[in-house]
C-alpha cells in the first residue's frame, strides 16, 4: 500500500469504526481499522499520516472502559477523537470528563467560536450528538473551539501539537458537514494525498497479484456474487488466460442467473471458465432434507465435493482466488484472516485444498468492490446484484428443496426483483426477494373455487452492512402488484403475506 497515504481508525466498539474508515475512503485516502489495544511503537511502525479515535458505547469511567497507550500523544501525527475518543483523549492528556445528568442524543445545533483547523463558517451547523458524559475541563494547552446549548466543550483542539477532538459524530449522514470536517482533518491538518481512486487500487492490487502469482496458473470459484466476480475480473485483468474460474451451477440460482454468469465472463470477458452442472447431484442431496442447518450442510458439502472434481482437471493450478473484502478481515479479529474457513464466496471449502490464497479486495468495502466492478467493465447486472446466501434459493424453501418448488419459488423470486427494480428501488433496498412456506398451506378461493396452496412471503429490508437491518417501507402500490402478479402467475401459489421483522430480532434470512 506504498502508493497511498494510510489514515488509522482506532475502534472503541460498536461500528462507528467501520463508517469512519469508509468516510475516509470517500475522501480519497486510504485507511485501517486497529484495535485500541495497539501501542504507540505499533502505531509509529505503520508510519500513517493521521490517526482517528473512534467513537464508542461506552463511558470512559466505566470499569473496563477502553483506553490507548498515552504515548500515541506524543508521536507528532495529527490526531482527532470522535465522541468517546475525545472524551478519552481530553482525560488521558489532564482534562476532565463528567456524566452531565442528561444525555445529548440526536440533531443538535453547534455553535463555532473560534475558527479553527477543522471549522469554518457558517458559526451554526446541524450536528448528530450521542452521548451521556461530556468534557468538563480542558487538557493543558487545549482550547474550545465550538459548544452547544448544553455542552460548552462540543469540540476542542491543540493546533500546536495537532490534537483535535469532537463530541459529535462528523462520519453520520445527520452531520450535513461532517464528510467537510473530516476533509479538512485528513488534507489540510495531516497533509493525505487524495490518491485512493477505483482507477489507483485497480492499478495497485493488478501489480500485486502479478507479483505473487508469477507465471504460475490461478484458479477462482465463482458463487455468481459480485465480490467473487469482481476478483476473478480482477485478477483477469492482471494475469489474463493463467486464469481459470469454476462455476458450480447447483440448480438453486435465481432466474436467469447461471446463465448471465456464464455469458459474462466466458463469452463477454473471454475468460476461461469450467461450467460444472449439477443440479441433479444438488437434488439428490437435499431429498428428505428439512432441518435449515442440515441443509446448508448438505448444499455445502456438494459444493465441496464439485469444486474438488473440477480443481483435479487443473492440476497446474497453485492460486485460488477469493473474493474476501475488508470487514471479512475486520470481524475475523486475527492476522489468520486470510485462511480458508467456510468462506462464503466459495461454498466452504475445506482446509486441505493445497491452494495459496491471491486476496485482491481484502482491503475494500462492499460499496468499494462495485465501483472497482463498473470500473472494470462487468455489467450492472452483475456489480448491482443483490447479497445472496451461498446455499441459494436453498435456504428460502421452508421444507424439503425439490425440482418443483424450486421452480415455484424462482418463478415468485422473480417477480419481486422485477417489480421492486420497475419501481426504482432496487439499489435502495439492500435485499428484496420471496420465501415459500412449502410446507404450510391455506384455504383460498381462486375462480370461484375453493383453493388449498402455499404461500410466498415477501422480504424486504434496509442496511449498511446487514449487521443489523430494517424492514423496508415499500409502496402499498407496489405491494398490491406483488401480491396480484404472483397469486395470478404462479401456479400453486394463493397468499402473499410481506414480512415486517426487522434484524435483531429475526435475520435477514428465513433459514
Amino acid at each position: 500500500m506504498s502508493d497511498f497515504d494510510t489514515v488509522l481508525v482506532v475502534d472503541f466498539g460498536a461500528q462507528y469504526a467501520q463508517l469512519i474508515a469508509r468516510r475516509v475512503r470517500e475522501a480519497r485516502v486510504y485507511s485501517e481499522i486497529v484495535p485500541h489495544t495497539i501501542t504507540a511503537a505499533e502505531i509509529a511502525a505503520r508510519a500513517p499520516v493521521g490517526v482517528i479515535l473512534s467513537g464508542g458505547p461506552k463511558s470512559v469511567h466505566v470499569p473496563g472502559a477502553p483506553g490507548l497507550d498515552p504515548d500515541v500523544f506524543e508521536l507528532a501525527v495529527p490526531v482527532l477523537g470522535i465522541c468517546y475518543g475525545a472524551q478519552l483523549l481530553a482525560q488521558q492528556l489532564g482534562g476532565a470528563v463528567a456524566p452531565t445528568g442528561r444525555g445529548e442524543y440526536g440533531r443538535t445545533v453547534l455553535e463555532v467560536d473560534v475558527p479553527s483547523g477543522l471549522f469554518d463558517l457558517p458559526t451554526e451547523q446541524s450536528v448528530w450528538m450521542s452521548h451521556g458524559d461530556t468534557i468538563a475541563a480542558l487538557p493543558e494547552g487545549f482550547v474550545a473551539t465550538a459548544r452547544t446549548t448544553d455542552v460548552p466543550i462540543a469540540a476542542l483542539e491543540s493546533p500546536g501539537r495537532r490534537i483535535y477532538g469532537v463530541q459529535f459524530h462528523p462520519e453520520v449522514v445527520h452531520t450535513p458537514r461532517g464528510q467537510e470536517l473530516l476533509e479538512r482533518f485528513l488534507h489540510d491538518i495531516c497533509g493525505a494525498r487524495p490518491t485512493w481512486t477505483m482507477t489507483s487500487i485497480i492499478e495497485s492490487q493488478v501489480a500485486a497479484v502479478r507479483a505473487q502469482v508469477g507465471g504460475e496458473r490461478v484458479i477462482c470459484g465463482l458463487s455468481g456474487g459480485v465480490d467473487s466476480a469482481v476478483a476473478a475480473a480482477l485478477v483477469h485483468k492482471a494475469v489474463g488466460p493463467q486464469l481459470t474460474c469454476v462455476y458450480v451451477d447447483t440448480g438453486l440460482m435465481r432466474e436467469g442467473e447461471s446463465d448471465q454468469v456464464v455469458d459474462t465472463f466466458r463469452r463477454h470477458h473471454g475468460m476461461e471458465l469450467v461450467h460444472v452442472r449439477a443440479a441433479e447431484r444438488f437434488f439428490e442431496r437435499l431429498a428428505g432434507v428439512v432441518d435449515p442447518e442440515e441443509k446448508r450442510k448438505a448444499i455445502g458439502e456438494r459444493f465441496i465435493r464439485e469444486f474438488e472434481v473440477a480443481a483435479q482437471g487443473l492440476e497446474d493450478a497453485r492460486f485460488l482466488v477469493q473474493g474476501t473484502l475488508y470487514p471479512d478481515v475486520i470481524e475475523s479479529g486475527t492476522p489468520d484472516a486470510a485462511r480458508i474457513k467456510s468462506h462464503h464466496n466459495v461454498g466452504g471449502l475445506p482446509a486441505d485444498l493445497d491452494f495459496e490464497l491471491v486476496e485482491p479486495l481484502r482491503t475494500l468495502f462492499k460499496d468499494e468492490v462495485r465501483k472497482v466492478g463498473e470500473e472494470l467493465g462487468l455489467p450492472d447486472e452483475i456489480v448491482w446484484r443483490q447479497p445472496f446466501p451461498g446455499p441459494g434459493l436453498g435456504v428460502r424453501i421452508i421444507g424439503e428443496v425439490t425440482p418443483e418448488r424450486l421452480a415455484t419459488l424462482r418463478q415468485a423470486d422473480a417477480i419481486v426483483r422485477e417489480e421492486v427494480k420497475a419501481a426504482g428501488l432496487e439499489r435502495d433496498i439492500w435485499q428484496a426477494f420471496a420465501v415459500l412456506a412449502a410446507d404450510v398451506r391455506s384455504v383460498g378461493v381462486m375462480g370461484d373455487e375453493r383453493s388449498y396452496a402455499a404461500p410466498i412471503i415477501v422480504r424486504a429490508v434496509t442496511s449498511d452492512d446487514a449487521m443489523t437491518a430494517d424492514w423496508a417501507r415499500l409502496p402499498h402500490e407496489l405491494l398490491e402488484r406483488l401480491s396480484s402478479r404472483i397469486v395470478n402467475e404462479v401456479a400453486g401459489v394463493n397468499r402473499v403475506a410481506y414480512d415486517i421483522t426487522s434484524k435483531p430480532p429475526g435475520t435477514i434470512e428465513w433459514e
